[in-house]
């Protein structure tokens, strides 16, 4: 019993009474067109008083539904969104958009027939079972009223033991119909995730777009690892070297002071722009990517204002290079110059080449060393994150010391894969 209450009249049972009730107000309109086609085709004028004839127009009128369902391409998401607030089922378990193939639209069309025709039924028990229901309970006080002298009633509800079992036949047509919703409305919650489910197509889609926000998302992180603990590096050996020579050379703390300060509004924009995309899930209104062809000057100054004293040899046109390959190759040389940063020591002179040969772009940074640098797991941090963005690009990664030297060496196709069509936001933004 404490089960079967709940089923009956809980909340849940509730709100899938209220689902049902509402298939039978969207029936109702093809249930009228039903009449119409029943009546002149039975040759009767009185099909709204006829209750073959109601289920008839019923009969006719569900067909139409289904057809309407197929037409009107916002039936799948809008049924479904009611299944979700109505009938308790979860959402992860049915479709988001319009049904497009015939596969979906064959099971909408099936859902919308059974959520239509259930709702029809149970509308009209509704209407009709209460006030009948409540006529029964009642009866043994119309009766000691002497309500009979006024209301003619059949001869079976005179006799004694009818007026005496009326109120539990009442209660029990109560029940009946609380029953009989609350087991529609179950079967419709269970028969929902079949019928209004994803496909086969529609899981695909949206595993495909999991993927590719997933790779967007874990770009995105390469490129905070990349300028953020570029700037850091920096930052900390500029204020390193500005406390060891405070007293004696103010003019050399200014210098650096300052560096610092446009590190650190460079690397808040930054920062803001990666930020601003993993939080809202869009690119649009972030600012782009720096590129080699337009932001390599301004690392080297960066770069070399903290301390490093930075060689650099560009034999190439950055502008000629493809975008993708000209925002990849920065994040590689801004790693390659942070390592520098981390391992080198301050002062140290550090060698950077760029170059063009035999259609690839090759780069090159040598610095010296006091330990060899760790190579740390993880996409995107460290030396893993440069091995991560050349291989994306087809390209090869060697690093190691050598005589008291560490050498990083990229070499990346100028034309790849990179070269097809790109997405807005590759355009924008680089590959994922």
């Amino acid at each position: 019993m404490s089960r079967f209450i709940p089923f009956l009249f809980g909340r849940r049972a509730r709100r899938r009474w209220l689902h049902l009730i509402i298939g039978g107000a969207l029936a109702m309109p093809y249930v009228f067109v039903g009449q119409l086609v029943v009546g002149p085709a039975t040759d009767s004028r009185y099909v709204f008083n006829d209750l073959p004839l109601q289920l008839l127009s019923f009969a006719v009128g569900l067909p139409l539904a289904a057809v309407t369902s197929v037409l009107f391409p916002l039936t799948r998401p809008l049924e479904a969104g009611a299944v979700r607030w109505l009938c308790g089922v979860d959402g992860d378990r049915l479709a988001d958009g319009p049904a497009r193939t015939r596969d979906a639209k064959g099971r909408t069309a099936a859902w919308f027939t059974l959520h239509l025709g259930l709702g029809g039924i149970i509308s009209g028990m509704s209407l009709a079972v209460p006030p009948f229901a409540g006529f029964l309970v009642a009866l043994p006080l119309i009766v000691w009223l002497g309500g009979t002298e006024f209301v003619e009633l059949p001869e079976a509800l005179e006799q004694t033991w009818v007026v005496a079992l009326a109120p539990v036949a009442g209660t029990a047509t109560l029940l009946a119909l609380a029953g009989c919703a609350a087991a529609c409305g179950a079967l419709l919650a269970r028969w929902a995730p079949a019928l209004l489910g994803p496909t086969p197509e529609d899981r695909l889609a949206a595993a495909e777009a999991r993927a590719a926000d997933l790779a967007v998302r874990n770009r995105l992180a390469r490129e905070l690892h990349d300028s953020v603990g570029h700037a850091l590096s920096a930052v900390t050996l500029q204020a390193s070297a500005a406390r060891r020579v405070l007293d004696a050379d103010p003019e050399f703390v200014r210098e650096a002071l300052a560096a610092i300060e446009d590190t650190t509004r460079r690397t808040v924009g930054e920062l803001d722009a990666v930020l601003g995309v993993l939080r809202d899930g869009d690119a649009p209104g972030t600012a782009p990517a720096p590129t080699l062809a337009a932001d390599l000057d301004c690392l080297l100054r960066r770069t070399r204002a903290s301390g490093l004293r930075v060689t650099a040899t560009v034999d190439a046109d950055p502008t000629a290079l493809p975008p993708v390959l000209s925002r990849e190759a920065y994040r590689i040389v801004q790693e390659g110059l942070s390592n520098a940063l981390k391992h080198a020591g301050d002062g140290a002179a550090v060698q950077l080449r760029i170059e063009v040969t035999d259609g690839h772009l090759e780069i090159t940074v040598e610095n010296p060393v006091a330990s060899t640098p760790e190579l740390r797991p993880g996409g995107g941090h460290g030396l893993r994150g440069i091995a991560d963005r050349a291989r994306l690009l087809g390209g090869t990664t060697r690093a190691g010391a050598a005589q008291g030297m560490w050498r990083l060496y990229v070499r990346l196709p100028t034309k790849g894969s990179y070269e097809r069509p790109r997405s807005a936001h590759e355009e924008r933004y680089g590959p994922a």
